[in-house]
Formats: structure tokens, sequence, C-alpha cells
């Protein structure tokens, strides 16, 4: 069985093209009948010569293609077997065929050994569980105990095929969906699914990469380049039924219904990939793999061919996303396609609902929106609204901060238009470290920057990411990243320590595990092509590894009192009631920038409680409460 004839182009694919339409149900029908008109020939004793005349002369008029030929074609029936599927079918087919087997041999029902009898070229390996009729679930015994003698009952899925019915099997139809291609493809793309569509006349083959639904979508485009429908398989279609069971039946529906199945095997366990890869590449069927980049070795397990797809470069995102525009009718100045194409990685079937989207909120929004529930429950996807002129901080910090952000926003001038990036094998992204102690302004500067870059800050929930079995922080950290990169957001790792630790001395398992655990974080941090920020309030805790990869370390000190004076009057808007409060007073309490938004806060509850304007009676009760939290006194402030 084949994916597709050997001269198919794969350049097909890039236009988005689809499989043949099926041929006409009514024509196919008649073939079937007209073949079954020899076996009742042989079953009723009369000469076969003029059904098959009738049968010759109906294919040399028809275009349509006999089911049974795609039968015998697809899942190698010898002339005897196909012949023998045909009588087994024949009372569903037309009812006189059973009272005919039941005039001849006392029962409606067709046996192997009826057909031994009767047909033509009859072989006794075709009763065998190893043969096509048995292997692929074509009939089976309704006795099992009587395998020449016991009547055999014809699968519901292949009658419905004889007689030109397009149905898929209904346990694979549950547990599948269609699947979309691209509809324009630009070289890279295009180039992968050519090379998926030359590797599958040798087998099964994986196509891996960052964006496991980019990697659909071209494994989508792969099937119809090859005449076949693509549907998306989950791997828990494995879970309800022997593997060996599920992968012929898979292959018997691509040769029945004509369809490209893409398996996606990124929750495949590495046992059950042990098991399905030999069975896989045992087979020339129509199964194509879909993984991301996973660290637990299912790729190795499955030991299939390799395709690797690679993230775009914006040149061609700006092509994909000004075509997506185009279909969409959506009028964006190519400046602004340049610059959403710069910020903004998306998937391959996120461009249509983002050029779909645009018209409604603009092209820029409409690229932030669509990676946000990638990130689930692993972080917070925070829009902010902070500015440089809330962020109080001594100037050489400020410039470090400026600057970092300048590197986001003229990555693609200086890495392409500029060709410094091809210098480097390393990722297009920069890792930035923010170190100081609690409250002097490290989550906020992070704030500050996504807002000037007008992109999404991903607040990391370390909680939610750490998980104590094997190879599940990977996978949930690998999951953050990629959203992140795929949506330009600003990744925040805040207490940074406690994820990017120190590599220990081996002393057990647990220690090796936990070391390979920080070199993947090192090897993806490298690889990260957005903006990561870490923050900790002890720097000397990191492994020094990470502090090689950082491309910016900002240094948060402790404000002096001229920045205290500055942060209380950013902390008490004007709106804000207040009667006679001296900021230079208020400002002679060592408190951090933190400890001072909280102070003005808990005061502001203080006044609504009280009158409803902040005296510095509420402001000296606040400021007293937050020195208190780190065992400190202060003398009244009045």
């Amino acid at each position: 069985m084949t994916l597709a004839p050997d001269d198919t182009d794969p350049g097909a694919a890039a236009q988005g093209s689809a499989p043949d339409p099926p041929d006409d149900d009514g024509a196919r029908r008649d073939l079937t009948v007209a073949e079954l008109a020899v076996v009742r020939a042989h079953l009723t004793g009369t000469d076969p010569t003029p059904a098959g005349r009738a049968l010759a002369a109906l294919r040399r008029g028809s275009h349509a293609t006999a089911p049974l030929d795609e039968i015998a074609q697809g899942l190698g029936l010898s002339p005897f077997e196909r012949a023998t599927l045909l009588l087994a079918c024949g009372p569903e087919l037309v009812g006189a065929v059973g009272r005919e087997l039941a005039e001849r041999f006392g029962s409606p029902r067709a046996t192997f050994g009826t057909a031994l009898e009767l047909l033509p070229g009859a072989h006794w390996d075709a009763v065998t569980h190893r043969g096509p009729l048995r292997r692929w679930h074509l009939v089976r015994l309704a006795d099992p105990d009587s395998v020449v003698a016991g009547p055999l009952v014809p699968d519901e899925r292949v009658v419905h095929h004889l007689v030109g019915l397009d149905v898929l099997d209904e346990r694979l139809e549950l547990a599948s969906s269609p699947l979309e291609a691209s509809v324009h493809l630009t070289a890279t793309p295009a180039r992968v699914v050519a090379d998926v569509v030359s590797r599958r006349r040798a087998g099964p083959v994986l196509l891996r990469g960052p964006q496991p639904r980019s990697a659909r979508a071209l494994a989508a485009a792969a099937c119809l380049a090859a005449g076949v429908r693509p549907r998306l398989l989950g791997a828990d279609v494995f879970a309800d039924a022997p593997v060996p069971a599920t992968v012929r039946r898979l292959v018997r529906e691509s040769v029945l219904g004509r369809v490209g199945w893409v398996l996606d095997v990124d929750d495949l366990p590495v046992a059950t990939a042990r098991v399905l890869g030999p069975l896989l590449t045992g087979t020339t069927g129509p199964v194509l793999l879909v993984s991301s980049n996973r660290p637990d070795g299912v790729a190795e397990a499955l030991g299939t061919s390799v395709v690797e797809v690679p993230r775009l470069g914006p040149g061609e995102r700006r092509d994909l996303l000004t075509d997506a525009l185009g279909r969409a009718r959506v009028g964006v100045a190519p400046a602004e396609v340049d610059r959403a194409a710069g910020a903004f990685d998306l998937a391959l079937p996120d461009l249509g609902p983002v050029a779909e989207e645009t018209a409604r909120v603009g092209l820029w929004e409409a690229c932030r929106r669509r990676p946000r529930a990638d990130v689930g429950t692993l972080a917070r996807v925070r829009t902010t609204r902070a500015g440089w002129d809330e962020l109080v901080l001594p100037e050489r910090q400020l410039d470090q901060l400026r600057a970092l952000a300048a590197t986001v926003r003229h990555r693609a001038r200086v890495l392409d238009d500029w060709g410094l990036g091809a210098r480097s094998g390393r990722g297009r992204g920069t890792a930035a470290l923010f170190a100081g102690g609690s409250g002097t302004g490290k989550t906020f500067a992070a704030e500050v920057i996504a807002h000037d870059l007008d992109l999404d800050l991903v607040h990391v929930d370390l909680s939610q990411v750490v998980d104590k079995y094997l190879g599940e922080t990977e996978k949930r950290l690998a999951r953050l990243f990629d959203a992140a990169e795929d949506g330009g957001m600003v990744l925040l790792f805040d207490e940074a320590d406690a994820l990017f630790g120190k590599r220990s001395e081996v002393k057990d398992s647990h220690d090796r595990y936990a070391n390979v655990e920080v070199g993947y974080l090192l090897q993806r941090l490298e690889a990260f092509g957005g903006l990561a920020v870490l923050t900790t309030n002890a720097r000397s805790a990191l492994d020094p590894a990470f502090t090689r990869r950082l491309a910016v370390v900002v240094d948060f000190p402790s404000p002096d009192r001229a920045s205290r004076e500055r942060m209380w009057d950013l902390s008490l808007p004007a709106a804000l009631p207040r009667a006679d409060v001296s900021l230079a007073r208020l400002a002679d309490a060592d408190l951090t920038g933190g400890a001072i938004a909280a102070a003005a806060l808990q005061a502001a509850y203080l006044a609504a409680a009280d009158g409803g304007v902040v005296t510095m009676d509420h402001l000296g009760q606040a400021v007293r409460w937050e020195l208190a939290k780190t065992g400190r006194v202060a003398s009244p402030v009045r």
C-alpha cells in the first residue's frame, strides 16, 4: 500500500490542493454488483462467461474506480480472496444471494468452506489469520472455533465501501478530526512538504519542531499532495485497544476512506512508542507523525524518519501574513505588517484567524491574542500599563533597561537586515537578569519594558511548572517557551533561583535528574527567540552557566532618600484626598518601592474608614506596619 503515486508533485501541497472528488456512488455500486454477478454464477452453477463480459463492458464505459479494486490493491488480496470477500458480502448487497446460499448449502451465510469449494484459484492460506481477509478485519468468523465451516460476517465498514458510501470507521471517526492545510506556503514550508512526500515512500515520517500546530498543517499539506484526506489523531487512540489492532484499523481505513492519518505523539508514552514504531515501519501506509521538540525520547523510540519543521524568518512570516490579509481582504500598511512579522512568530494555522480578526481590533492586537491560550495555567499573561516615568531608578540602570527594550524592538533589523544573526547559531532572543532586594522594582521594570514594547508579560507560576514526575517540568517549560516565542511575549521568571539554581554533586538519582533539568533549562534559554527576564534576590544562588548566557545583568539598588520621595509622590495619585502630607518626612523611612506602594494603599484604606481624607497619621501607621514586616521599628511619622 502506498500513500501516493510515485509521480506525485509535492509542490501541489503549497497550493493546498485537495484529493480528487470521489467517483459517482451509483457507478461504483454498479461495478460491485456486476462483479458479484460473476461470483453468483459460480454459486448457482451457471456459466460465468456472460456475467464476465458484462463486467468488462461496464468497466470500459465507466470512469469510476471499482471499490473492490481499491481494497484488493491497497490490502493485497488475491483474486480468490477478492471473490471470497464478495461472496461473504453478497447477502448484504443483493438479497437473492442469501437465498441462493441457503438453497445450495443450507445457510444464508458464506463460509471459507463454501468459497474453497465454489471459487476458482482457491488457496488455503486465505483462511488463516495472517491472510488479508482476517488480518485487515474485512470479515470475521461468527464461530472462532470453526474456521472453515463457521459463517463469515463482513465488516460493516467494508459493506458501506462496496456500495460506494463514504463513511469512516466509527471508532476512528470519534477519535479523530479533519485537519486543514495551509492555503499558501513559502519556500521553507514547501521544502518540508516535499521532503515528507519523498520520504514517506519508505515508511511513516515524524514531523518535529517547536510549533506542533505548524507541523500538523504541513503534514496535512503533504497528505493533500498525496491525494488523501488528512485527519488528526490523538495518542489516546491506542488506549482502548491493542496497538497492533489499532494500526491495522488505521491502515485499512487509509485504503477504504483515502485518509492520511496525522498522529500527534506528544502525549504518547515511550513504552507505546517502542511498540508502535516497528509496526508503522512495517507498513507503507499514509501515517504521518507530529511532535514538538520534547526531551523524553519518543522520537527515538519510534525509530521513524524525522523531518524538522523550523520556525520561519521574518521575511517568510511577512509574506505569509500578507497573503492571509489579502485573502481576508483586509488592508494593512506594509510597515505595520513588517513590524508584526518581526515581533510575532505565529503558527501557520493562526495566520487566517489573525487576518480575519485584524478588521476588528487591528493587526498588532490580533497577533497578541492568538498564543495566549497556549500558556494555560502555567503562567499569568498580563497586559501591562506602567510607563518609564513611573520607574524610579538611577540613570545607569534606566539606560540598561532602555537598551534592553531596544534589542527587542530592533531585533529583525540587526539580525536579519544587517546580517548579524547569520554569524551565530544561538537563539535570536535575549536573556536578562534583574538582581536586587525584595521590593526594589525588578518585576515592575519587566512590566514597564513589556508595556513599552506593546507586548504581553508572561509571569511564570513556578508552583504550576515544577513537577515531581520525571520529564514533566521540561515539558511544561517547553510549552511556556514555545508559546512566548510564538506570541512575542516577555517571559518573566520571578525568584528564578528556585528554578535556575546551581547544579550539585551527584549523590543519588534525584541529584542526577535535577542536574539534567538545569541542563535542559540552559539549552532552552539559549535557544529562546524572545525576551526572558529572570529576577532574583540571591544572585549568588544561580548556576554560573546561566550568568554566561545572560545578555544583560541589571542590579537594582535600594532607593536613596530622593528616590523614596519621588516614589511616595507616584504612589499617592492626584485623585486621592489628602491633608498636610509631607513627602519629605515620609521619605525618611527606609522603605523600598514595593513597600512604599503597599503603605500608600494601606493608608488609603485607613482613610476610607476614617473620614475619607488621608493624613500623616494614616500614612505613619502604614509605614510602621511595613517596617514591622522586616522586624524594624520607626518613630511615629507626623
